[in-house]
C-alpha cells in the first residue's frame, strides 16, 4: 500500500475553472506543500495536462455531461486502472467536494480504510437538477439521496454561514461547520497595475466598466443582468462576460436586442489567471446577482482587485458583504439594480472606497488550506486516533 495523506474527491477539476475546482486546486497545492501525500479523485478530463502538477491526480473514465460542456462525469467503479491505483493507496482522510460520483466514491474509501470523511456542501443542488428533471417526485428522491450522502460524513462543510439554511432545508438534521473559502488572487497592487490593465483591454480613462466571470447559465440571474444593462444603456459603459456556457447564444441575442451589442463584450472562456486579474482590475463593479450560488469565489477575486460587487439580498452568497461597506447588497427588482447603477456611475470616489475596503473579505488561499489541515488533524486525534497529518 502507498501510504497517501489526503484525499480530495471532486467532480470538476482543471482545466474546468469553476469555484469548486478552484477550491480543490488551491487546497491540494498548499496542503501538498504542508504535508505532502495529496491525492486528486476526479473524472477524466480529455486534454488534460498534469504533468506539472506537485500532488497526485488520479482520474477515471468520465463522458461528456450533456448541455453542461466543458463538465464531465464518470462511473469510477468501471475503470480497472484507476480502481488499482486508488486501492493501492493508503489514506488518512478524505474530503468530499461532491456528493456524487467522486464523493461517493471517497465515502466508500472511508468506510473501507475506516478513516475519517469530510464533505463540503458548495452547491444548491435542488436548482442544479430542477432545470432538467422533469418532475417533483423524482427531484426529491434525487434531494433525498443527498442528505443520505451528507448524513455518512464524519464532518459537514460549508463555505459561509447562510449556506447552512439551504442544506437544512434539503433535510440534512446533522452539525455543520463553517469553512470559509480563499482567493488565489491576494496581494499588493501598486496604482500602476490598475492602469496598465485597462490599457490593455483599450478601455478609455474614466468609462465606466462592468464584469462578470462565470459559467454563462440562467440560474446565474444573468437575464436580470442584461435587462439591467439595458435600462441604463443612456450611459457610457463597457460590460464584460468572462467564461462560457450553455446560455451563451441566448444570451448574446438578448443583447442585440435591447440594444447594448455596442457597450458588451463575450470575452469566452479564461484559464489564465494573469490575464483574469487584468479584468478584475480594470472594473468598477463586479455583477453577481445569483441566487444560485452558495459562496461565489469570483466575488472574492474580484475584491482581491478592489473591485466591489453588486449582490441580491436574498442571496445565501451575499452574507460576505457589508452593504455600503465591502460591497452592495439590492433587492431584487430592476429598479432597485438600475438605480444602483445610475448611482455608482456618477460616484466613482464611493466605488473606489467600497473596493478598497472589500480586500478584507479576502483570505489566501494558504491560510484557508492550512487552517483545514488543522481541523484534519483535530478530528483525527480526537474520533479516530489516527496519528495527525504532519
Amino acid at each position: 500500500m502507498k501510504e497517501t495523506n489526503i484525499g480530495l474527491f471532486n467532480e470538476s477539476f482543471p482545466p474546468v475553472m469553476d469555484g469548486v475546482a478552484v477550491c480543490v486546486e488551491n487546497y491540494a497545492h498548499w496542503m501538498q506543500e504542508k504535508v505532502g501525500g495529496v491525492a486528486v479523485v476526479t473524472p477524466r478530463n480529455p486534454g488534460a495536462d498534469y504533468s506539472d502538477k506537485v500532488y497526485e491526480v488520479l482520474d477515471y473514465l468520465s463522458v461528456p455531461v450533456p448541455f453542461r460542456a466543458p463538465y464531465v462525469t464518470g462511473i469510477s467503479e468501471i475503470d480497472p486502472v484507476f480502481l488499482k491505483q486508488l486501492l493501492q493507496r493508503r489514506f488518512k482522510i478524505v474530503h468530499a467536494h461532491s456528493p456524487f460520483v467522486a464523493g461517493k466514491t471517497a465515502a466508500r474509501i472511508a468506510r473501507l480504510q475506516k478513516i475519517p470523511l469530510v464533505a463540503t456542501f458548495h452547491s444548491k443542488y435542488r436548482e442544479d437538477f430542477a432545470r432538467v428533471i422533469p418532475g417533483q417526485a423524482m427531484l426529491d428522491v434525487i434531494i433525498k439521496e443527498i442528505v443520505r450522502f451528507y448524513k455518512k460524513a464524519d464532518a459537514v462543510w460549508v463555505p459561509q454561514e447562510s449556506v447552512k439554511d439551504v442544506l437544512y432545508s434539503y433535510g440534512y438534521k446533522g452539525p455543520i461547520d463553517v469553512m470559509p473559502n480563499g482567493c488565489d488572487l491576494a496581494g499588493d497592487y501598486p496604482d500602476s497595475f490598475f492602469k496598465e490593465a485597462r490599457a490593455f483591454l483599450g478601455l478609455e480613462e474614466g468609462l465606466f466598466t462592468l464584469l462578470y466571470v462565470g459559467q454563462h447559465i440562467w440560474e446565474k440571474n444573468l437575464r436580470f443582468t442584461i435587462e439591467a444593462l439595458a435600462r441604463v444603456k443612456d450611459l457610457p459603459f463597457r460590460m464584460f462576460f468572462v467564461g462560457t456556457g450553455y446560455a451563451e447564444g441566448e444570451m448574446k441575442e438578448l443583447v442585440e436586442r435591447l440594444g447594448i451589442a455596442d457597450k458588451v463584450t463575450f470575452v469566452g472562456r479564461v484559464t489564465d489567471r494573469e490575464l483574469l486579474k487584468k479584468y478584475y482590475a480594470a472594473a468598477d463593479l463586479f455583477l453577481f446577482p445569483s441566487l444560485y450560488d452558495t459562496d461565489g469565489l469570483v466575488v472574492r477575486e474580484a475584491a482581491a482587485l478592489s473591485t466591489p460587487s453588486v449582490m441580491l439580498r436574498e442571496a445565501s452568497a451575499s452574507g460576505m458583504l457589508t452593504d455600503g461597506e465591502t460591497g452592495f447588497r439590492i433587492d431584487g427588482t430592476l429598479d432597485a439594480f438600475e438605480a444602483l447603477l445610475r448611482a455608482l456611475a456618477a460616484d466613482p470616489g464611493r466605488r473606489q472606497a467600497v473596493g478598497r475596503a472589500a480586500r478584507g473579505i479576502v483570505r489566501s488561499w494558504q491560510d484557508v488550506a492550512w487552517e483545514a489541515l488543522d481541523r484534519y488533524n483535530a478530528l483525527l486525534t480526537r474520533r479516530f486516533l489516527i496519528h495527525p497529518l504532519a
